[in-house]
Formats: structure tokens, sequence, C-alpha cells
């Protein structure tokens, strides 16, 4: 009997001791946000605790993501995988709205943008998180389908509180209109008039107060902040919106609207001027770095905070009052200011170096084996994953073994490898470019090296016909 209970109580110990060694994650992702806006580049904005985590940890200069815009970005960070093999390779949203109408609630509930999400068969983070035994959470904006089978819930996040789909109003929380808040997997108005970053901060903070110390947790809470307003309103749509406390923090603007003779679905609108616009978005940005700000501190006060892996980047490029410089374009466009990203890394006691930056070609697709890898868990059976383990590459500054990278967005097509960088766009001619001497894209070398644009060009179809081999999912595949 003594000798059963010993063995149980060291079994116990053993168990949690190693439960205590894994890491937590802290997996942030902002909204739009732009290669250049954190505050230590020097732009002018206030981003304080971004700022410290890269002082505390890594940036990495060289990061893309898998789409120039929301919901495929979102499926290939989640699950490791191309949008074009996961099914996500375009958007789930309707374009009624951005003409100006507003759904009645019967014509809502059958439309695209209600009924579409992420195949059920894909595997996200999450899923390998919990079961290796990790509580899981996701605060903020989902975007991958707002049925009860796509949701959080059945994807294996334990606990969920946000917006559905690609944008809201950040006080009404509907998108056009639309309410787009749930909690779990039931529609809510209960914060209705609320700042959502504020919310998405509140329960942050209520889930590190729950779990943090006594049990690994996966943690994603990805902004709205600083994606445009949806709000059918020009005078909110043309902005972002913040509170008056951080709009305070810059330059006080003289005109903060304007009359347009031409608006998308008014003859004649109020719109925000570009000089507020920029300060809004500034200030948006400011106020979520300040919700960091308080999850890190959170973090440091349960003593786990050198434990957490803690990373930080934007779904997509800039857009908006955005700054991208030095890259060319933005959100929705295949040029880097579309795809690559600002992105940070701090794990202390995994060994990431404080202070450093990174330049090795890295992106979102090595989140998930990353993670799982850091966790000790393994990595979803049968499943084809396009991401790499990234560790060696940030502690030890080994090569990074991603040597390529493909994008398509309809008929926009792109191609990284190495440091050559080929964009198609449409049935134009294709570009090519050479992103060691030019990261802003300016001058295309298709001329004068044909041979090298037509081997970016093989390679992109070689990938393409990799992507359309693969086993279908949906909801775009006809199969």
């Amino acid at each position: 009997m003594y000798r059963l209970s010993f063995t149980l109580l060291l079994g116990f110990l053993l168990c949690n001791l190693s439960a205590a060694a894994r890491p937590n994650v802290l997996l942030i992702v902002s909204d739009d946000q732009g290669y250049n806006d954190l505050g230590l580049l020097g732009n002018g904005i206030l981003t304080p605790n971004l700022d410290r985590i890269a002082e505390e940890g890594t940036r990495l200069t060289n990061f893309y993501v898998t789409w120039p815009a929301c919901t495929p970005s979102r499926s290939g960070l989640l699950t490791g995988r191309y949008p074009q093999r996961n099914g996500i390779y375009d958007m789930i949203r309707n374009e009624a709205p951005d003409y100006g109408y507003r759904y009645k609630a019967e014509e809502y509930a059958v439309t695209f943008e209600r009924i579409g999400g992420m195949d059920v068969r894909e595997v996200t983070i999450a899923d390998v998180m919990k079961q290796s035994g990790y509580k899981t959470a996701i605060y903020g904006k989902w975007d991958l389908g707002s049925l009860k089978r796509f949701l959080p819930a059945s994807r294996g996040f334990d606990d969920f509180y946000g917006f559905v789909n690609t944008g809201i109003d950040y006080y009404t929380h509907e998108r056009y209109g639309v309410p787009s808040m749930y909690r779990n997997e039931s529609p809510t108005v209960e914060d209705k008039g609320t700042y959502c970053t504020y919310l998405f901060e509140r329960e942050a903070l209520r889930f590190l107060d729950q779990w943090a110390g006594k049990a690994p947790f996966f943690l994603y809470v990805p902004f709205n902040a600083p994606h445009n307003s949806s709000s059918l309103d020009p005078a909110i749509r043309s902005s972002v919106q913040a509170p008056d406390e951080f709009k305070a923090m810059y330059p006080k603007v003289d005109v903060e609207y304007r009359t347009t003779e031409k608006h998308r679905y008014a003859s004649k609108a109020t719109v925000t001027t570009p000089e507020a616009r920029r300060r809004d978005y500034r200030a948006a940005v400011t106020c979520m770095d300040a919700s960091i700000g308080k999850m890190l501190e959170r973090l440091k006060q349960k003593q786990c905070l050198d434990n957490t892996i803690v990373i930080f980047f934007s779904d997509n490029g800039g857009s908006g009052g955005a700054d991208n410089t030095p890259l060319r374009g933005r959100k929705a466009t295949m040029w880097e200011g579309g795809l690559r990203v600002p992105c940070l890394v701090r794990w202390p006691q995994g060994g990431i170096p404080a202070g450093a930056t990174n330049d090795q070609f890295l992106t979102s697709l090595e989140l998930l084996p990353s993670l799982a890898a850091a966790a000790g868990a393994s990595t979803p059976a049968g499943v084809h994953l396009d991401g790499h383990n990234w560790w060696p590459t940030l502690r030890e500054n080994q090569d990074s073994p991603r040597t390529e990278m493909f994008w398509r967005r309809r008929g926009h097509r792109a191609a990284r490898v190495e440091n050559w960088k080929w964009v198609q766009l449409d049935d134009q001619p294709g570009q090519l470019f050479d992103l060691q001497t030019d990261i802003g894209e300016s001058t295309d070398l298709s001329g004068r090296l044909p041979e090298v644009a037509r081997d970016m060009q093989q390679r992109f179809d070689q990938w393409q016909s990799q992507m359309d081999a693969a086993e279908p999912r949906g909801p775009f595949r006809d199969f």
C-alpha cells in the first residue's frame, strides 16, 4: 500500500514538474498593421510594450504571412498549411455591404459570410496544444466561420470571446449593422458600447488569472486593431475608431472631416481626412499596445513571463493610416507591403536572444510545427504541413530551412525563392526583383534576366500543381 501510494505520488510530482517546465504561449496578432509601425523604428508611433518585446526578444525582419488579407492569412497561421491546401484561399465575407446594403436577418442567415467556414478536417494549433494538455483560448477576431461546427469550440479552443467575421464597429460590435460578437457558440450583445480592444484585454487577463502558473496554456489574442471600422456610416468607416485618451497622445488634427462628392455608395458623403485617419490608426495601435502591456505585466506577476513564448505579428500588410516603409504596396497586394509584416518573438527561457534582429526568411506557416516542438506535442499524423521548426534559426542563428514561398490571390500570383521575388498581376507579364538589393521592388529585372524570370514562373506553376493535387478541402474546391 505504502509502495503504491509513493509510486502514485512520485508520478504526480513528475507530471507536474513536466507540466511546469513546458512553455506557455501568448500569440498576439494585429490586423492590418504596417511593417514600419513599431515605435522602435522611429516613425513616431507609440508602442512601448511592443518595443519591450523586441528589446527582450528578437525582431524578425524577413517574416511573411500566407495571404495579403484577413481570412486566408489566419487559416495559414493556425494550420501550418498554405491556404490553397487547407481550402481557405479567399475571403469569407459578403460584398453587398461594401455598397451600403444592410442585410435583413433572414437574408444574412443564408449568405456565404454566415455559412462559409474552414473545412472541419483541418487541424489547428489549438487542437495540437489541447491534445498535449494545454488550456486553450481565443479572444478577438476569428474569421474562419460562424456556424457551430466552424467556431473555435470545435477547433481546439476551450474558450472564445470575440467576433466571427472580417471586421466590426469597435463599439457596436456589428459588421455593417450585423451583430457579430460571440461567447463560445452563442451570439452576445452583453458588452455593446464598450471599445472592443478593452474587451479582449479583459478576457485575456481573466484567462491568465485562471491558468497562468497552474497549467500550460495557449492563449491566442487576435485584435481587430488597427483595421478600419466596419460601419455603414462613411464618417466612421473611413477611419479607425480609437478612444479619445489615445488620440490625445498624438498631435492635434486641424480638420477632422471633409466632404467628398464620390463615395462607394453615396453620391456625397462626410469622411475622415487623411490626417485624422492617420492619427486614429496610430491611436488604435497605441491602445492595443497598452493592452498587450497589461498581459505582459500579469504574466510577470504570475512569475511565468520568461517561460511564456510571446509572439506578435500582423495578419497582413498595413492599410488605411499604416506605414509600410520601405516596402512597396499595402494590404491586398502581392508586393512586399502586402505580405511581409512585423514580427516579434520573446522567450528568454527558450534561449531566444534579447535585443536581436533576425533577417532569416520565415513565415507564419512555421508557427504550428515550432510551437508543437516547444511543447513536446506531436504534429497531426497524416497531415502535410508546409511549415518548418524555426527554433534553431532563432536560437542558434542557423540558416532558415525555408527557401521558397508562394502566394495566389485570384489572378494575382507571387513567388519568392531565396532572394528572388516574382510577381504577376492578372495577364500582365511577370516582374522580377532581387530583394537583397531592392527590398522596395522598384527595379524590374525580368528583361535583363529572362531565364531567372522563367524559372520563377515555372517554380510557381509547379507549386500550383502540387496544391491542385492535394486532397481537396472546402469551401471553395469542387469535390
